[in-house]
């Protein structure tokens, strides 16, 4: 499960790329920087597993999940989202 979980992190941060619904800077908004986070600490957390880095590992991969999960999750929440209006109504 967790060579499928690392293998469809990057597949999901790469399609973040046309959500553009949050225009910050040009067509980017600060969840993209989560994106860019994925793309650089999934393949890192594979390697270090690779390595019999088991310390390494453990700590990129609950860091990934914190800031790319749950801080994704929050981003969802904001004003003007779909999901804001799912949980707090319109």
């Amino acid at each position: 499960m967790g060579y499928v979980w690392a293998a469809l992190m990057p597949v999901i941060a790469v399609s973040s790329f046309w959500i553009q619904q949050i225009r910050l800077i040009g067509p980017f908004s600060p969840i993209h920087l989560l994106s860019i986070l994925v793309l650089v600490t999934a393949p890192l957390a594979v390697w270090y597993a690779h390595a019999h880095k088991v310390a390494a590992h453990r700590s990129v991969m609950m860091k990934l999940y914190v800031f790319a999960l749950v801080g994704a999750g929050i981003f969802t929440l904001l004003p003007g989202r779909i999901m804001h209006a799912v949980v707090f109504g319109q």
